[in-house]
């Protein structure tokens, strides 16, 4: 007969987990109670980057295979330990202990999904460029990222990388958070517009699936104050459980797959990498007034 519950004890906090063999990704072999586990593993890793921002989970209650909803709004039910933030007319859950985490790997939230900004102050404190494959093959996003990356430099803005765990790569560029999102995005429409005509078999900034052909589509307006992205060490609910990891730029080559880090390899590449991604985290923020001056002065 199978185990209908168990309990678990985390910094004072006592959590039900039910139907603790239930499996959750079938293919990959792993069951509730295992992803349960591998999120207590990876929250040294996760909380550093939730901390504090509006949280948006994708919950699978039959693993992912089965059917899912998108939560924003905090259950009525939470324990007394779940921070919670309101914004407008949703409050928001903030996952901020390893307890809330666990609670929520509960209730199926496989993916955990951020904003660009922190509940304390409503501006971001990275500029993001969301790339997004059209087809299927990682070569062309892979050229993508390093055309963004040229321009960054040649700006003198330092950037960081991680897969989204799905399909995409992220670079973040760590900002002083002194700039509202319509400065922000000015630049992220600017540098996508830039190479989407210096490339145009390459890169896309054309909204709509089906007119993208099999260009990379650089997604500057998801980089907005009510919109999310997938978090660092966030897993993915997909077939292979795959995990959102940082990179070094040097991986980011021919060879590069973002099903390559998951639950059974994310924790082998911590022990040997550590957290590629401190850079974001770091107090040793970058100004972006040359290039809003730049756009400004030639109208762009």
């Amino acid at each position: 007969m199978a185990e209908k519950e168990r309990y678990v004890q985390i910094e004072g906090a006592e959590i039900k987990i039910s139907n603790p063999e239930k499996v959750w990704f079938p293919e990959a072999g792993i069951r509730k109670w295992d992803f349960v586990l591998y999120c207590t593993r990876l929250a040294p890793y996760l909380l550093p980057y939730v901390k504090d921002r509006y949280l948006t989970t994708i919950r699978f209650p039959d693993g992912v295979n089965g059917e899912s909803f998108y939560q924003k709004n905090a259950p009525s039910f939470r324990p007394d330990w779940v921070e919670t933030r309101k914004e407008g007319n949703i409050e928001y859950i903030l996952l901020n202990n390893v307890p809330t985490l666990i609670w929520l790997a509960n209730l199926a939230c496989l993916e955990f999904h951020i904003s660009f900004h922190s509940a304390q102050k409503p501006v971001p404190t990275e500029l993001v460029f969301d790339l997004d494959p059209t087809v299927s093959g990682f070569g062309k996003v892979v050229e993508t990222a390093w055309l963004i990356k040229n321009v960054l430099d040649r700006l003198e803005l330092k950037s960081v990388i991680k897969t989204s765990g799905a399909t995409g790569l992220q670079i973040y560029v760590p900002i002083e958070p002194v700039y509202p999102y319509e400065q922000t995005r000015t630049i992220g429409e600017f540098v996508a517009h830039y190479l989407a005509e210096q490339h145009p078999k390459l890169v896309t900034v054309e909204r709509q699936v089906k007119k993208r052909g099999d260009k990379v589509y650089i997604d500057y307006l998801q980089h907005w104050r009510s919109k999310t992205l997938i978090a660092p060490y966030s897993p993915r609910a997909v077939p292979e459980a795959t995990i959102s990891t940082p990179l070094e730029w040097s991986e980011v080559n021919e060879n590069l797959s973002p099903k390559q880090w998951t639950f059974f390899t994310i924790f082998d590449r911590l022990k040997e990498k550590g957290d590629l991604f401190q850079p974001v985290l770091s107090p040793d923020r970058q100004r972006l007034d040359p290039i809003l001056s730049f756009i400004k002065k030639h109208k762009m």
